[in-house]
């Protein structure tokens, strides 16, 4: 698999039955949406008073069509949040990506500025005489 389908495939609404009461509808839903399962559970049950034949139908539909989510889709719940973030909100994610990256340039300088001073070159040689 490519790089390209590995990361579009994060994108994909899965089944999650290993957080899944039944089939794990409501929890991979809950996962592409990025919010809790009980949330979308909940909305399934009011769904079911109010349209049971469409939910039920829609809900082993949904069962049958989708794929069960891969056991190594994230690497870890850090990659897993961050991949939620662009999904739902991408605008918030690359202002965050842009502050981070930031800071650590703001960083690199100030490091490149102290191993280009004159006075690093000075420390280094009294180390080099005291070793």
């Amino acid at each position: 698999m490519t790089q390209w389908q590995d990361q579009r495939s994060r994108y994909r609404l899965y089944r999650d039955p290993a957080r899944g009461w039944l089939a794990g509808v409501c929890a991979g839903i809950a996962g592409y949406v990025g919010v809790e399962p009980v949330i979308i559970r909940l909305a399934f049950i009011l769904s079911l008073f109010l349209f049971f034949v469409p939910a039920v139908i829609g809900y082993i539909v949904l069962a049958l069509a989708l794929a069960p989510r891969p056991p190594g889709l994230y690497a870890s719940g850090e990659e897993e949040a961050f991949w939620r973030g662009v999904a739902t909100a991408p605008d918030e994610t690359l202002k965050s990506l842009r502050r981070r990256f930031g800071d650590l340039e703001n960083r690199l300088r100030a490091l490149e500025g102290q191993v280009t001073s004159g006075d690093f070159e000075l420390h280094r040689k009294f180390r080099d005489l005291g070793g």
